[in-house]
């Protein structure tokens, strides 16, 4: 069977190109999604600060929850799970003193990290190179990495600083010169001592700034605490000794002894959790491409096995039996499926770098998140394309397999007009499947949760459109006869093929509708999140001016400034974080609560806002419904750096999209995240006119970045941010959308070609290619009006659904404009793998068509 397998591939290589360009698309998806999956498990996250320093302790920056369960034997199971924090765990400062007495250390430096900004004399914050953060750091630290002094001297009183070589040069900087720095607090003028040079050359990731010991500290705000220490061998200690002495002397605390590879998650904690995030998206990406392309190879396979059922039929005639028609079909599919395997295998790998670097430029990856990769990756690739051509042909061939020879002859020339029951009842199936997933996706109240639940709705639901193609395709184009019998020739011609074929029609409509589906959710979700959360925070604004910053954010000495403007009733400060109850992750806000009624109304549904404190805490109503609790509770939580604390709930508010699910106030949260800054300022005025934007921009002259902002100004800021937020989701699935578009390609062409013999002979009958080609396009746009519909079914289905779930409402938010250019792309798509095919393949003679060999 396998050497007439090779043969059938050989004579009908036109045939299984479909299945072949199917099954590689699929395995590129599959190896791109491997190894960034891979990358998030085990990539290298290199360091550039402690490059200097062997072995490296900072805080655990991970909360633990460990739960023991009764076997029932006398026997208990413990378990324990880690979820990593928003913000930096500090270390006590003592831990430098307690391993600098250790015998094989020379030095043990503690780190101190702050956000910290140079300053122009024109008032423009400098950002870090290439648009990367600025740091703070002690004197002390400079070892670490090491900086030594190219000019000037060390930094010995609370007024001078160093700045790193490469931010001199940019931005004109000598020793002796005055420098105003935004740190943490009101910006302060520092005189500038020296300038500091790295072994190795300058930082690409980030740019220092070098303080004393003591500004250090005070800028921190962490008085006792330090970032992390590096720890120095005396000459003749190795790595592993000097860590294994460090690591006993830890003993019994939460710090965490890192060296090698291990030191960068310490020092880049974006990049730690960026990990995770492509563990996440890899899965995602990978599990639903899987999907896709099986829903997609089957559908390819079917169409090619159709296209063969004489040639079945007469190897069925000579006595082929059932299983050697399957051990044929299979054998075919699995060399088509190794050859696949292995050249999409080796294209995934310059798509996995694509990704990587469309998401490190979105900012969703940083720079220091090495693309790790092994074998897995392309093995797991490989394996599941042959996988899936031995499943799409074990499906395919069922009939074929089973059918008598003259049946198989007689649906060659024309197509049954029974339903296969089994199909029938197949599609039933996945259809009340899909409804379930509906009913669950409408209840799902977190994105983490409803994302996976979206797309795996889309396909199970594409899968049954699939099944019950043919009786959709049947009903579709009974509907349409009507109006087509306008068109006395090719619109007859057209509907009469449709009839006749209602298993081709089918073939075409599902990957298309899959295309249509799927493009409109990706696009969908995000406008209807992001319309959501606008609503409610511009229904929830009650401030008359917002001001923001171009830096790291707004000192506290804004918010004085303007509680003294006349007019000003009210000054909110905004601080974002994410904290943690148990192990479950929430975006939070710190608010002042002086006049936070003024400025600010959530929507409280339950309890209320007067009165909220230092050990107040408001919750969403998906947050208060998933943690159970109502106003008067109290709730233990984890804030970003790790420290635990309970706080009493006193409202439950509805606007939780626009406003995070957790609302403390800005006296507890700012002395637990990195950025002490608030995001922005909350401005109620009188309404008299005393207060206008002059007046509390003049109010504002000398802090440098800090603007006001009006409520237009404030939704136009959001709207960017969310979409380049959801343009890292459009990328992803983009890719889903580009394999399913090369589908729908595939699947038309492959249709389009096994019809030569047919347009040969409507031509010999007296048909003109010109009613032909008609024909061609009044098919092609039957099917991408049933394709649009069902696609589009399942698109709003899906999207109400979650919208109900994620915004209490059935009314999900869709750009006309973006709906109509994916309805013209799918157009566009038939238009080109129906015409051109068509006009290949009306090129020859009619008689020299009909003569050639089937």
């Amino acid at each position: 069977m396998l050497r007439y397998a090779i043969q059938t591939l050989r004579a009908r290589k036109g045939g299984f190109i479909g299945a072949f360009l199917a099954l590689f698309c699929a395995a590129a998806l599959v190896t791109a999604c491997g190894i960034l999956l891979e990358t998030g498990l085990r990539g290298t996250i290199g360091t550039e600060r402690y490059a200097g320093a062997p072995v490296i302790v900072g805080g655990d920056q991970n909360v633990h929850e460990v739960t023991v369960k009764d076997k029932g034997d006398g026997k208990n199971k413990t378990k324990e799970k880690a979820k990593p924090l928003g913000e930096r765990v500090w270390l006590p400062a003592g831990t430098a003193s307690t391993l600098g007495s250790l015998p094989g250390v020379r030095a043990a430096l503690p780190e101190i990290t702050f956000p910290a900004y140079a300053v122009t004399s024109k008032g423009r914050i400098v950002p870090g190179v290439d648009g990367k953060p600025s740091y703070g750091h002690s004197w002390t630290s400079a070892p670490l990495t090491p900086f030594t002094l190219a000019e000037g001297a060390a930094p010995a009183g609370p007024a001078e600083v160093v700045v790193d070589r490469e931010l001199a040069r940019r931005a004109g900087i000598r020793p002796g010169a005055e420098l105003t720095v935004q740190a943490t607090g009101t910006p302060r003028t520092y005189r500038v001592t020296g300038i500091a040079a790295p072994a190795g050359g300058d930082l690409e990731q980030q740019t220092s700034l070098f303080f004393s010991d003591g500004e250090a500290e005070r800028l921190s705000g962490r008085t006792g605490l330090v970032t992390a220490v590096g720890v120095l061998p005396k000459p003749g200690v190795s790595t592993a000794e000097l860590a294994a002495q460090v690591k006993k002397a830890l003993t019994g605390t939460t710090a965490q002894v890192v060296t090698g590879g291990e030191r960068g998650p310490v020092e880049f904690l974006d990049a730690a959790k960026a990990r995770i995030k492509l563990v996440s998206m890899g899965g995602a990406i990978g599990g639903t491409s899987l999907l896709v392309a099986i829903l997609v190879v089957v559908g390819t396979f079917a169409l090619s096995i159709q296209q063969r059922y004489r040639e079945l039929a007469l190897l069925r005639a000579i006595a082929a039996t059932p299983r050697q028609i399957r051990q044929l079909i299979g054998r075919e599919a699995l060399i088509v499926g190794l050859i696949a395997g292995v050249l999409g295998s080796i294209a995934g790998l310059p798509v996995a770098f694509w990704l990587h670097a469309r998401f490190v430029g979105f900012k969703a990856v940083p720079e220091t998140l090495e693309v790790t990769f092994g074998v897995f990756p392309f093995f797991a690739a490989i394996g599941a394309a042959l996988l899936g051509a031995w499943a799409a042909a074990r499906i395919s061939a069922r009939r074929a397999a089973r059918i008598r020879p003259a049946e198989a002859l007689s649906e060659a020339a024309m197509e049954q007009r029974n339903f296969a029951w089994g199909r029938l009842g197949a599609g039933a199936a996945f259809l009340v499947g899909g409804v379930v997933l509906l009913a669950v996706l409408g209840v799902l109240r977190s994105e983490p949760a409803s994302t996976p639940v979206t797309f795996l709705s889309v396909v199970v639901l594409s899968v049954a459109v699939s099944l019950l193609g043919p009786l959709i395709a049947r009903l579709a184009v009974g509907a349409l006869g009507v109006p087509l019998r306008a068109s006395r020739v090719a619109g007859h011609l057209a509907t009469a093929n449709a009839r006749a074929n209602t298993k081709r029609v089918a073939a075409a409509v599902t990957p298309l509708a899959l295309l249509i589906g799927m493009a409109c959710t990706v696009f969908f979700v995000q406008t209807t999140m992001g319309a959501a959360a606008t609503a409610q925070a511009q229904a929830g604004n009650k401030a008359d001016w917002v001001v923001g910053s171009a830096g790291p954010g707004v000192p506290g000495e804004a918010a004085e400034r303007l509680r003294r403007v006349p007019g000003v009733t009210a000054v909110t400060e905004v601080v974002r974080t994410s904290v943690r109850v148990g192990l479950e992750k929430y975006p939070a806000q710190g608010v002042s609560t002086e006049g936070l009624t003024r400025t600010w109304d959530p929507g409280v549904t339950a309890g209320g806002l007067d009165g909220f404190g230092p050990r107040s805490v408001a919750l969403s109503e998906a947050a208060a419904e998933g943690l159970g609790k109502k106003p008067g509770d109290r709730l233990k939580l984890t804030l970003g750096d790790g420290t635990e604390t309970e706080l009493d709930v006193a409202a439950v508010y509805e606007r939780g999209l626009g406003f995070g699910d957790l609302t403390l106030s800005h006296a507890l949260v700012s002395k637990h995240v990195d950025n002490p800054l608030a995001a922005s300022l909350l401005v109620k005025t009188a309404g008299d006119g005393a207060a206008g934007r002059a007046e509390l921009q003049k109010a504002l002259a000398g802090l440098p970045g800090v603007g006001v902002l009006d409520r237009d100004q404030v939704a136009d800021l959001q709207a960017e941010v969310q979409q380049s937020n959801a343009e890292v989701n459009y990328v992803a699935m983009g890719l889903i959308i580009a394999f399913t578009a090369i589908a729908v390609v595939n699947t038309l062409a492959m249709s389009v070609f096994d019809r030569t013999r047919e347009f040969a002979l409507l031509q010999l009958v007296g048909t003109t290619r010109r009613q032909v080609m008609r024909m061609l396009r009044i098919e092609a746009a039957q099917v991408v009006l049933i394709s649009a519909v069902l696609g589009s079914g399942i698109a709003f289905a899906v999207l109400t659904a979650f919208s109900i779930g994620m915004t209490g409402s059935a009314s999900p938010a869709v750009d006309p404009w973006m709906y109509l250019g994916v309805l013209g792309f799918a157009a566009a798509l038939t238009a080109l793998a129906t015409l051109i095919p068509g006009r290949v393949a009306l090129s020859g003679r009619p008689a020299d068509v009909i003569g050639s060999r089937q």
